[in-house]
């Protein structure tokens, strides 16, 4: 199949309505003709922990959520994305389950990596430990073999708790391999068209290396997962926040990628009033990506903005976001902090509220959005022109995640800027342009110029920084010039 180049939504199964149900009645009633490009429903598998990212198994649906019916049923008019976290599994899994009554003895035992895979004496060399990547204190889990009273050390990339709630996969192990080619078949069976590897950029355990991205390895295995997932008729969107030359070669190796340096440069640009840096950006970067302002998450700084970014003017950027009501995710590891200390990760925050709320600068970034080339991901919370969720205390990025009930999701479609930004998503839709070629027009710095032709047809992105006021100039299906004020 090929990737629609129209916009996606992305969503938590539970936050539009309640449930996936309701979610495909919300989407059929109100967003038919918006989302042609599909709808990326964050993990609504059984999941211990981190909001449906710690997966017990990709072969059922949280019974709350509802069932595989349902996501064929989302199937029939909007193609879905599921992620698939290739890196880990949740230590509630039946696998890992099985593991801890049996240890060694368990047929699951291969699954995971128990350190004797990579030092021989299972000890774990704290020389190596400060060459890795770190994601937490220590990159493995002590767990007690309830059969034998044998402790085991394994790996656990991710988790806040110790031991890790999610442990990680063997990927040179065949039975991993054959796991996965089972979640993918199953993925096949209930109609989803892409899949996102969430953390593959972890998979790959080293010695000597950062156990990040480790090459050549990391390519052997997204050439083995890619081929599986084509004969099944599934595009794979790679997930790694890294430095921007790292998603650079996974485009030159032909894959999808997603822009994560786009949103900090449209806010720095809006925020700042000036465009250069995102004029050359955008100049430069591959056109095969997925393009986001919001997510889940939050807006990256560090890893993704490294060398692209002044620290000093950087620190001044999120000293406005914060004062704008948005809280920070901090890098841990001491190697990939800046020699000043510089280390945000995330900016934290609704995008509507991250610009002031204010409804021109809101649509102006989104303009940016769907005219820089690439498939556009718009977030849930975006959608809605959501502002941050104060209310909710404890994890900083439930600042971005707010459940929408039908009453709420009625009321903000009156909002005058969601009935703006519904237009605009339906003229990058269907406008045949954009599949054409891109320009960016030379223009002042207080001002954005961006272009689309091909064949006859053509438009224009025309933004004056200096009030935040869009035009896109385009050529209907009369030959007329029309100036739409967006």
């Amino acid at each position: 199949m090929a990737v629609k180049n129209q916009v996606q939504l992305i969503t938590y199964p539970d936050s539009l309505g309640g449930d996936l149900k309701t979610l495909n009645q919300v989407l059929l009633t109100h967003f038919s003709d918006i989302f042609k490009g599909g709808v990326h429903i964050l993990p609504p598998f059984p999941s211990s922990g981190d909001r449906g990212f710690a997966p017990l198994t990709y072969l059922e649906i949280e019974p709350s959520f509802g069932t595989w019916e349902d996501i064929r049923s989302i199937g029939e008019n909007f193609d879905v994305l599921v992620d698939l976290m290739v890196n880990h599994i949740s230590q509630k899994s039946e696998y890992f389950q099985d593991f801890l009554k049996k240890g060694r003895g368990s047929k699951y035992a291969d699954l995971f990596i128990t350190l004797d895979k990579l030092w021989k004496d299972g000890q774990p060399v704290q020389e190596d430990i400060e060459k890795m990547f770190l994601r937490r204190p220590l990159p493995y889990s002590t767990f007690t073999i309830e059969e034998t009273g044998i402790e085991e050390k394994v790996w656990t990339t991710f988790g806040k708790t110790d031991p890790s709630e999610q442990i990680d996969l063997d990927v040179k192990s065949e039975k991993v391999k054959q796991l996965l080619t089972d979640f993918f078949m199953n993925f096949k069976e209930q109609n989803v068209k892409i899949v996102r590897l969430d953390a593959v950029g972890y998979i790959i355990k080293k010695l000597g290396t950062s156990c990040f991205f480790v090459e050549p390895e990391i390519y052997e295995f997204l050439d083995w997962i890619m081929e599986l997932a084509h004969s099944l008729d599934i595009e794979l969107l790679p997930e790694v926040h890294a430095h921007y030359s790292i998603q650079y070669k996974l485009a030159e190796h032909g894959c999808w990628i997603y822009d994560f340096i786009l949103p900090y440069q449209i806010l720095d640009t809006l925020i700042n009033k000036s465009s250069g840096d995102l004029r050359h950006y955008l100049q430069t970067r591959p056109h095969k990506q997925f393009t986001m302002l919001d997510c889940h998450d939050g807006i990256p700084v560090k890893p993704d903005m490294d060398d692209l970014i002044d620290t000093k003017e950087a620190k001044a950027l999120v000293d406005v976001c914060v004062e704008r009501g948005s809280n920070l995710s901090l890098i841990l590891s001491e190697d990939h902090k800046d020699k000043d200390g510089f280390d945000v990760h995330q900016i934290r925050c609704s995008y509507y509220s991250v610009l002031n709320c204010d409804d021109d600068a809101y649509i102006a970034a989104r303009a940016i959005q769907f005219f820089a080339p690439g498939v556009p991901q718009v977030y849930y919370v975006g959608l809605l022109a959501g502002e941050n969720d104060v209310e909710k205390t404890g994890e900083g990025r439930e600042i971005n995640r707010h459940n929408f009930t039908l009453d709420e999701i009625e009321q903000s479609l009156e909002k005058d800027v969601v009935q703006r930004l519904l237009k605009l998503i339906r003229f990058r839709n269907e406008y045949d342009a954009f599949n054409g070629e891109f320009k960016v027009i030379e223009s002042s710095d207080d001002e954005i110029r961006l272009s689309w032709h091909q064949a006859e047809k053509w438009c224009t992105l025309f933004i004056d920084l200096k009030s935040n006021k869009s035009v896109i100039d385009y050529l209907d299906d009369k030959d007329q010039v029309v100036q739409y004020f967006v």
